[in-house]
């Protein structure tokens, strides 16, 4: 079975590929969970678009990264979350509340299967994040979480 990947999939590929899959993982996997669409002539056009957006978010190499830890790292990111009344959350702070909170402080789009949270943060204050941009570069920041 022939498909395009619309996502990400360890061991396969990323967004965009084009990959030849037996028909059991694509027809009960890959299809319904909305990794892939099946591979036509038409969908030629829409390997262009995936690959423009995956290119627009992807990390180029060494110096970019440098760039974007020095972005994050100057940057103050506010997280509201629900707190009772002594500061302690409903829950715990996931990555991908903080790559939203990212994105809404003015940076730039981060997966947050990048996010690393090192200590679960399940309290308001400042706590320190990172995120790692490739291989050899991590940017930590803090990002302080307030009651909403």
């Amino acid at each position: 079975m022939k498909l395009i990947l619309t996502a990400e999939v360890d061991k396969l590929g990323v967004a965009g590929d084009v990959v030849d899959v037996k028909d059991g993982y694509g027809r009960n996997f890959l299809l319904p969970n909305g990794f892939a669409i099946k591979w036509t002539r038409g969908g030629e056009s829409q390997i262009e678009g995936i690959k423009r957006s995956r290119d627009a978010r992807e990390i180029r190499d060494l110096d970019h990264a440098k760039e974007v830890r020095d972005q994050l790292e100057g940057l103050k990111v506010e997280l509201p979350v629900n707190a009772g009344e002594n500061g302690k959350l409903f829950g715990a702070v996931t990555p991908a509340m903080v790559a939203s909170a990212i994105k809404k402080a003015g940076g730039p789009n981060v997966d947050k299967r990048n996010v690393e949270i090192n200590k679960t943060i399940k309290a308001t204050g400042t706590h320190t994040v990172g995120v790692v941009l490739h291989e050899a570069v991590t940017a930590h920041f803090g990002v302080e979480v307030v009651p909403a």
